[in-house]
């Protein structure tokens, strides 16, 4: 049994209960761990405190490879926590239906408050089973593993099943597919809740790439005799170095010596993104940066960032993160 943490050395951390059931896989509960764990403030402060917790109380676990995990915490740290993050078991999860769940699990999360004031709570990979089959799915947008989105979209028709996606977040639900992008939608909470710079040391520490929209395919199905297919990852190496500039989807595709369509084609296949959505989620990116850790002006971020004019800053932000420069940066900075 882990021992409890003084509530004092706790009341400023958000609370994350990960629920693990037989079959867990290894990776996805470690990675919950290790990047929220990472989350520090500028005193290098923990920023968050995980529990792991099982519906059958404290106990060992079964996962998916040759030994198990302890869970030291029972059904009672699912309305402990502020998030809740179901990771998979492939002993169960492609079993539930539209019938429901097994009476403990739905007895664990029947009393999580929900709402925008509730629980906020989370799958990784096939966990959105659990997710749709208590209903918190219905008529939402959703993701999981490429290898079962198919009996998913099948299983809860009134889940609208997104299977080219990394993670999808519909406000208090959200979903993410395999178990890499598990990583993804880590830092996408720590992003949400502490601002890009927070999320970018945290993956900083573990040694992962920062920021994946969750746009981005996640699988990439291509033939094995292609091989003189050109990446576009030049191109986006170069852009990022010159987001100030008013680039166009013709110097971007000059610098991989294609064709305009050829490489837009390229790019969508390989970022799931058009070559002009990727640049201006990277200028975002570059302004929320700037909003973080300077003291410029909306004016001076919007030109460093390549949007022109604090106007189409404004309106960038508004569309893509539904606030405003000004409210982004009292958030974060205080």
């Amino acid at each position: 049994m882990i021992p409890e943490v003084p509530e004092t050395e706790t009341a400023v951390r958000h609370r994350v209960a990960v629920l693990v059931r037989d079959g867990v896989l290894p990776m996805e509960l470690g990675l919950v761990h290790q990047l929220f764990g990472a989350a520090r403030d500028g005193a290098g402060e923990r920023l968050y405190e995980v529990r792991t917790c099982a519906v059958t109380g404290p106990g060992t676990i079964r996962t998916d490879a040759d030994f198990p995990v302890g869970a030291p915490h029972g059904p009672e740290a699912l309305t402990w926590a502020d998030t809740v993050i179901v990771v998979a078991s492939h002993e169960e999860d492609e079993s539930l239906g539209p019938a429901g769940l097994p009476a403990p699990l739905a007895a664990a999360l029947a009393p999580l408050p929900r709402g925008a004031d509730g629980t906020r709570i989370a799958s990784i990979c096939t966990g959105a089973f659990v997710l749709a089959a208590a209903g918190l799915l219905d008529g939402r947008r959703a993701t999981t593993h490429w290898m079962s989105a198919d009996l998913f979209a099948r299983t809860f028709p009134a889940v609208r099943v997104d299977a080219d996606v990394l993670y999808v977040d519909e406000g208090e639900v959200l979903t993410s597919a395999g178990e890499a992008a598990g990583i993804d939608l880590c830092l996408h909470l720590i992003r949400s809740d502490h601002g890009a710079a927070v999320a970018a040391e945290a993956a900083r520490r573990t040694v992962v790439p920062p920021h994946r929209e969750g746009g981005q395919a996640q699988y990439i199905q291509r033939p094995l005799a292609e091989p003189r297919l050109t990446s576009t990852g030049a191109a986006r190496a170069w852009a990022l170095t010159r987001l100030a500039d008013p680039l166009t989807l013709s110097d971007l595709a000059a610098v991989e010596s294609m064709s305009v369509r050829t490489f837009s084609r390229r790019f969508r296949e390989e970022t799931g993104l058009t070559p002009m959505q990727w640049l201006t989620q990277r200028r975002v990116d570059r302004a929320r940066e700037l909003l973080e850790s300077t003291d410029h002006t909306v004016d001076r971020i919007a030109t460093e960032s390549g949007f022109g004019t604090g106007a189409s800053l404004r309106q960038h932000f508004a569309l893509g993160l539904g606030v405003s420069p000004g409210a982004y940066r009292s958030t974060f900075r205080g």
